[in-house]
């Protein structure tokens, strides 16, 4: 993957980590600082770089929708089910780089989206399997923590959905 490539990979998934509330909006404004640095550009996403930690949490919603949509970028509006999937997706990819923990992986699914997630059902499961663990029930806490990681696994290849990027505000 090219580092442009990689770059507005992290910028979608900040996008989305940040529409659940995983991640401030001075996160998404990092991203797009990474991003043009990588090489990718638009009057847009040139705003959204420029936005200081006192101006993210006003004009993230504002100007996100316009720099994604100026790269070819979905934004998924709030609470949408393609944007909660690919927030799930994020997550799993944090826990992959080792960012998470499997248990912690499980938990903020859990936390975010209940079992109301179908795409990341398994691993609300899972988080309640944790929870039996805390009270001496279930299985060892390596076997869930090795069917955390295959749940990431599949999450993180799962395919993306392939939306057409939405008609931003000018």
């Amino acid at each position: 993957m090219s580092s442009t490539e990689s770059a507005a990979h992290e910028l979608q998934d900040r996008a989305v980590l940040w529409s659940i509330g995983e991640i401030r909006a001075d996160d998404v404004v990092d991203a797009a600082c990474d991003a043009l640095v990588a090489g990718l550009d638009s009057p847009a996403l040139r705003v959204l770089a420029a936005c200081t930690r006192a101006e993210a949490d006003y004009e993230v919603p504002e100007i996100l929708p316009s720099a994604l949509g100026e790269l070819g970028l979905a934004f998924y509006p709030l609470g949408s089910i393609a944007g909660r999937e690919a927030a799930a997706r994020a997550l799993a990819g944090r826990m992959l780089a080792d960012e998470l923990t499997p248990r912690d992986l499980a938990f903020r699914i859990h936390q975010r989206f209940g079992h109301e997630l179908p795409l990341a059902e398994r691993l609300a499961e899972l988080d309640d399997e944790y929870d039996m663990l805390d009270f001496g029930g279930g299985r060892a806490l390596s076997e869930v923590d090795a069917e955390v990681t295959t749940e990431a696994r599949r999450l993180a290849d799962y395919p993306r959905v392939s939306l057409e990027p939405t008609d931003a505000p000018t």
